[in-house]
């Protein structure tokens, strides 16, 4: 059980530190080079796809931080290990950053980049529609410069993140085995 307990926690730290530095420096960068702009007809539709991969991203990191959190509490239970407070509350501070990312910021974004772009969302079936609506220059202005200040403050918090993650794949693979009760070799007759 404790192999298998300690296989899981650490596979699911080297899998959500992976992915997150993978979709940081790998896949984001993407979707905004020329080539991709070329490809996909101009400068909006690359916004639009990675907004959608964002969206993804946050599930990933909603089900490996609740992975995570499963995790220490099972050896908690099951092994007898002390709760951490610092891995606890990075824990809870990782998933409640992902949390406020996903569910109030990207919505955010994407209503701000679909106002400076003069386009609004239909929907249509299942699917979205895009189609362009009428905004005054004065209102395009303030929500390039709204989505650019907050999509900066989204590139620094997840920057915070990765150091968060790097912390949490390091705590997870050097822990220690220590349990909150005193083991049978401490006793001596």
């Amino acid at each position: 059980m404790i192999v298998v307990l300690r296989f899981i926690g650490v596979m699911n730290a080297a899998v959500w530190l992976g992915a997150s530095v993978f979709f940081t420096f790998g896949v984001a960068p993407v979707f905004f080079t020329d080539e991709i702009k070329h490809l996909l007809n101009g400068p909006f539709w690359p916004g639009i796809v990675a907004q959608m991969a964002l969206e993804r991203f946050f599930f990933l990191q909603y089900l490996c931080g609740s992975i995570a959190i499963a995790h220490l509490l099972a050896e908690w239970v099951y092994l007898g290990r002390a709760l951490h407070r610092l891995t606890l509350g990075l824990l809870i501070g990782l998933l409640s950053v992902a949390f406020l990312g996903g569910f109030w910021l990207t919505p955010k974004l994407k209503k701000l980049y679909l106002t400076k772009s003069g386009t609004t969302v239909v929907r249509v079936g299942k699917f979205e529609e895009y189609r362009p609506v009428q905004v005054s220059r004065d209102e395009r202005t303030r929500a390039q410069r709204s989505f650019g200040l907050w999509h900066g403050v989204s590139s620094s918090v997840n920057l915070l993140v990765l150091g968060g993650l790097v912390v949490y794949f390091w705590r997870t693979t050097t822990t220690q085995d220590t349990t909150r009760f005193i083991g049978a070799t401490k006793f001596r007759n």
